[in-house]
């Protein structure tokens, strides 16, 4: 029988990125993102939910959102789900939560850092930055990142 764990999101960020690194100097950073979802309800009423999900980066990828993402900004963010569980220290009981680690990830929209991800003055689309690493390889290094003015569109 065949498996699949895979997640796309696209989603703003509640919160600027924590940077930490595991005993061993590798990069990790923790991301949260705001998930909005609008519809209309049966009587024509327009609704509106929003998501909330924790996203671990790690590696190159962590720098890179600890660098350039900040609060508000969009991104795409391509990963697989893993269930975290541990025991509650102040009630013993068992608790899970499950988060989303990233794979791939894209800077989205426009701004005024300067990121990668900001294009606008070029083109009238999104832009988009793609970051990806795949799992178990060691992410590019950020001169494999810089802009090219040449880029057609």
């Amino acid at each position: 029988m065949a498996n699949l764990n895979k997640v796309m999101l696209i989603g703003n960020l509640t919160r600027d990125p924590e940077l930490r690194h595991t005993p061993k100097g590798t990069a990790v950073s923790e991301i949260s993102l705001a998930i909005n979802r609008v519809w209309k309800d049966d009587s024509g009423q327009k609704q509106e939910d929003t998501t909330f999900v924790e996203v671990t980066l790690w590696g190159r990828q962590a720098e890179l959102a600890q660098q350039y993402l900040t609060k508000g900004r969009p991104v795409y963010i391509e990963g697989r789900l893993q269930l975290d569980s541990w025991d509650d220290k102040e009630t013993g009981k068992k608790r899970s939560k499950i988060r989303v680690i990233a794979e791939n990830m894209q800077f989205l929209g426009g701004g005024s850092s300067g990121s990668p991800g900001d294009r606008s003055s070029q083109t009238s689309r999104p832009a988009a930055q793609n970051y990806s690493s795949p799992q178990g390889a060691t992410a590019a290094t950020a001169d494999e990142y810089q802009e090219d003015d040449d880029i057609p569109f």
